[in-house]
């Protein structure tokens, strides 16, 4: 008689324990096998519990619609808050905290995508909008300067409820910031021509909650690019 293996799966049950990186390489593989109910379950379950697929046949039936349904109910909630400070590689990092009056040369940096995603390209969003403390006083905050220098490595490792959290707050201020770049155009006689051109594109009575996220800051990023 064939001896049964024990086998232990630690299951996530927030965004709190998964990376940017497993994050990136589940939606890869997804992208890959996800087609299937099999290679959707084989997606989640080596990705987030690290369980080799393998193994998937194994599995009893309960044992697997319960690591699901775990699985799911946090992967549907990622509209989560800002946090201002985390911690990276043992420092502490802050938020921008003024995103009207950034750096140009971070602005330049963040514009030159054409959408606001969680993509490869986000590890690199997040090192221009996060970064070290100097110093704190009566509620405000100091990060050091802006210089160019885009480490987006050490941000793979940030696990996703930071990420969702900035970018839910970066997307709802693009959407606010479009919304009154909108009304403002709407009330005066003239329109420059490349936001004209952009806003008879996308409808200019169109309600924004009509738009997905990527639709959303791709049209923000190329109007800003062209203003």
């Amino acid at each position: 008689m064939k001896e049964k293996k024990t086998i232990t799966i630690s299951v996530p049950t927030d965004w709190k324990a998964v990376t940017l990186r497993q994050y990136l390489k589940l939606q890869a593989d997804l992208k890959t096998y996800g087609d299937t109910d099999e290679g959707y379950l084989a997606a989640l379950l080596d990705n987030l519990c690290e369980f080799p697929p393998q193994y998937l046949y194994g599995l009893e039936v309960g044992a697997l619609r319960k690591i699901q349904a775990d699985i799911t109910n946090f992967m549907n909630n990622t509209e989560l808050p800002l946090q201002k400070f985390i911690q990276v590689d043992g420092r502490e990092y802050g938020f921008e905290p003024n995103l009207a009056n950034m750096a140009y040369g971070a602005y330049l940096d963040i514009t030159k995508w054409d959408t606001i995603q969680m993509d490869e390209n986000w590890a690199k969003i997040m090192s221009i909008l996060y970064r070290p403390v100097l110093h704190k006083t009566s509620g405000l905050y100091e990060i050091q300067s802006y210089a160019g220098w885009i480490d987006e490595e050490k941000f793979l490792d940030v696990t996703m409820d930071v990420h969702w959290g900035c970018l839910f707050f970066f997307v709802r201020t693009l959407v606010d910031s479009l919304s009154a770049i909108q009304n403002s155009l709407m009330e005066m006689p003239e329109v420059a021509p490349s936001i004209k051109s952009i806003l008879a594109t996308n409808g200019k009575t169109t309600p924004l909650s009509s738009y997905s996220q990527e639709e959303i800051s791709a049209i923000l990023m190329k109007s800003l690019s062209n203003h």
